[in-house]
């Protein structure tokens, strides 16, 4: 699967365009970023897409000396297991 990486943003897009995952975050303060957002289409669920969203979020943050925090319930969880 593809990514697309913006600066707050990592998305992938099936034949049609369209968003099939994506993960936003923000910088909520300085140097402190919060992942508020998780999308994985129903047809990719269960195949570890959400967690390798998180894992490059994750990654793009601290590539930017960043704090990683999250607000959306899936990223928060994937945190607690992985860090």
């Amino acid at each position: 699967m593809n990514f697309i990486e913006e600066d707050f943003r990592i998305y992938s897009k099936d034949e049609d365009g369209n968003i099939i995952a994506e993960i936003t975050f923000e910088e909520i303060e300085k140097g402190t970023f919060n992942i508020n957002h998780t999308f994985v289409d129903e047809s990719l669920r269960g195949q570890g897409v959400a967690g390798k969203l998180v894992e490059k979020a994750v990654d793009k943050i601290k590539n930017k000396n960043g704090k990683v925090t999250a607000t959306c319930s899936y990223a928060k969880k994937w945190l607690e297991k992985n860090s």
